[in-house]
């Protein structure tokens, strides 16, 4: 059985800015190949008219907020969600502009480039804010992932390096999706995006395992639980330097609708 680091792990191992150095945009990072892929995806998506509706939920939102900033153009209302509470007081601290919080202004800025106006950045962090509704604990392992709150289906759910990390192998990630659609309506779209051929990752110091992707696995897994792919695009990456940190292969986007329950 290969490697895997649990959840118990993560709650007391996991420290939210060391992770935050990866997206540092502009600095080298690895971070930098992820963003520049996913931000025009989700600019494009999100954007131009492709996915919108009321209310989208965010599965495993993390500290982050770059797989947010062009979904707030397109929904009134977001829900984030994480697993440990270290990442959603983090999230929380920046949502509230506190001292100390990790400066998303490079991305943003960027962000704002792609949709047409750099200017804007201010405008597109206060927007956020206003539509961020509330950070909720998240287990995906859960047949409500969200429980013990119950929320109306959500119009979209988006989930961005999140379960790899959560799933041990594919029966499990099979599962989770499953339990993830629960909250999204049907006709409703499930924005994926992350990293391919991962096994681990670098956190600080520290080495987490997680579950290795591939396309044709999350092709068959959407397709199994019900969703109709609408968009599936893959970037592969030849650049070995820094495999140290995080070895990966590729970076996908993806754009499925929910067909039917499974």
């Amino acid at each position: 059985m290969a490697a895997f680091t649990g959840g118990e792990a993560y709650k007391a191992e996991f420290e939210p800015t060391a992770y935050l150095e990866y997206f540092k945009f502009g600095q080298g990072t690895l971070g930098d190949e992820f963003l520049t892929f996913v931000l025009k995806h989700y600019c494009k998506t999100f954007t131009l008219g492709a996915v919108t509706g009321h209310t989208l939920t965010d599965i495993g939102s993390g500290p982050t907020i770059y797989q947010l900033l062009s979904a707030c153009e397109s929904f009134k209302e977001i829900i984030a969600s994480d697993y440990i509470d270290q990442n959603c007081q983090e999230l929380l601290k920046r949502l509230k502009n506190e001292p100390g919080a990790f400066d998303w202004t490079p991305v943003v800025q960027h962000v704002c480039e792609l949709e047409g106006d750099r200017n804007k950045w201010a405008e597109k962090e206060g927007k956020l804010r206003g539509a961020i509704k509330c950070i909720l604990k998240c287990d995906v392992h859960k047949s409500n992932p969200l429980d013990p709150i119950v929320l109306p289906p959500a119009d979209c759910l988006v989930s961005s390096l999140c379960l790899k990390a959560a799933c041990k192998d594919h029966s499990p990630y099979r599962a989770a999706l499953r339990n993830i659609s629960s909250l999204l309506k049907p006709g409703g779209h499930l924005v994926l995006s992350g990293d391919l051929g991962t096994s681990f990752y670098m956190v600080g110091p520290k080495k987490f395992f997680c579950l290795v992707l591939t396309e044709e696995f999350l092709r068959g897994a959407l397709s199994a639980t019900g969703f109709a792919i609408q968009e599936f695009d893959v970037l592969s990456r030849d650049d070995d330097t820094m495999q140290e940190i995080c070895h990966f292969s590729g970076m996908y986007f993806i754009v499925a609708r929910k067909e039917k329950a499974i």
